[in-house]
């Protein structure tokens, strides 16, 4: 009588230490404020310098309109961890090990998505300024905003593994 009732014990998943869920949420927190931050200063920054532009070379604004939009995608890395992880975190079964997990990846996709739309902004303000007075610079500046925004996706990728991995 007794092992089954053990067995059913067992079976049921803990409650998640509030500590765990604390540090899984500041994971996800830290995901979508950073990179929110990063894209919106890049966003803000490049859009500075298509509008400086705009007044002297009109024709260049839809061309150089690509670096807002590089800079705005490093908040969707974000998005996209904070999503992750919010789905996984539950009243039950959540560990310590989990939830600090869940923080280490939140805050490597946020920093580095916040570092990538730092450089894109300041790439992309002084490449669209560079490009009005010569065009051969667009090809060089589209290069280093490419870079620029891998160092977002190195993070995304870093805090993918990290997610997936803390749940087995």
């Amino acid at each position: 009588m007794a092992a089954p009732l053990l067995s059913v014990l067992a079976d049921a998943a803990l409650p998640t230490p509030p500590s765990a869920a604390f540090f899984a949420y500041m994971g996800v927190t830290s995901a979508v404020v950073f990179s929110g931050i990063g894209a919106s200063y890049g966003t803000a920054k490049s859009g500075v310098g298509v509008a400086a532009i705009g007044v002297h070379r009109p024709d260049l604004i839809m061309k150089s309109v690509i670096t807002v939009i590089m800079a705005g995608m490093v908040g969707l890395y974000g998005l996209i961890i904070g999503i992750l992880l919010s789905a996984n975190i539950t009243p039950t079964g959540l560990t310590e090990f989990q939830g600090f997990a869940y923080l280490g990846s939140g805050l490597s996709c946020g920093l580095s998505a916040m570092a990538a739309g730092m450089c894109l902004g300041i790439v992309g303000d002084a490449g669209v300024r560079g490009n009005a007075q010569q065009e051969k610079l667009f090809v060089g500046m589209i290069l280093m905003m490419v870079f620029a925004e891998a160092l977002g996706l190195y993070g995304l990728i870093v805090a993918l593994i990290v997610a997936v991995t803390a749940k087995k």
